[in-house]
């Protein structure tokens, strides 16, 4: 495995931080919860943890995964085609301890 194959394969914390656009109406929200919902199912059959919840202003929420570049940026993107009409949404990767790879199962 070269250099940029090991970075690649390196597991990471990620936060993804999503907000209501202006004009969202209820019925965007219902529309897309669903499948936000399996997204998060699909995840977590893979054997991977997800925290995520809604801050106090009911209109923000965020998400905290750990997953290699790879696995974020394919998660991000179908997300991205879920709600990107709906929500704005950022991606970043989060240099906290890696508490998730404590808690998530071994392989």
């Amino acid at each position: 495995m070269n250099q940029q194959e090991q970075v690649l394969a390196e597991t990471t914390p990620w936060v993804l931080i999503s907000v209501y656009k202006a004009d969202t109406n209820p019925d965007d929200i219902e529309r897309i919860t669903p499948q936000i919902k399996d997204l998060i199912d699909e995840w977590h059959s893979q054997g991977k943890l997800m925290w995520s919840g809604a801050f106090n202003d009911n209109k923000t929420g965020m998400a905290v995964f750990e997953a290699t570049e790879q696995e974020a940026s394919q998660f991000y993107e179908k997300y991205n085609k879920i709600c990107s009409d709906v929500l704005e949404h950022f991606l970043y990767q989060w240099d906290a301890m890696p508490l998730l790879s404590f808690l998530s199962p071994k392989n």
